[in-house]
């Protein structure tokens, strides 16, 4: 939301504890036009891995946030995975007064 893009979410799992978010439009593959030659595990996109591990733990929830698709490398589509592990230590995230 805050950074301009609608995911498609899907969820194909019962328990509900892993989902999909599908970027169809992906402002920062946008701005690129072709990975440079080397290190082929490099993704410029894991920052949207950070932000939404970030908010999840805000919850507080852990999550295990990876790629499982980049239009980077010649994926149709951006898809990132989310799995929820665990439920956090709620105290240890309030403020003090």
């Amino acid at each position: 939301m805050y950074l301009g893009i609608t995911p498609s979410v899907t969820c194909n799992n019962l328990s509900r504890t892993e989902f999909s978010l599908i970027l169809d439009k992906n402002l920062l593959v946008e701005s690129m036009e072709e990975l440079p030659a080397g290190p082929s595990f490099l993704c410029y996109c894991h920052l949207f891995c950070g932000i939404i591990r970030g908010a999840v733990e805000m919850v507080p929830l852990a999550a295990d946030v990876t790629f499982l698709q980049d239009r980077l490398k010649g994926d149709h589509v951006t898809e990132i995975g989310v799995t929820f592990l665990e439920k956090l230590d709620e105290k240890k995230y309030r403020r003090k007064k």
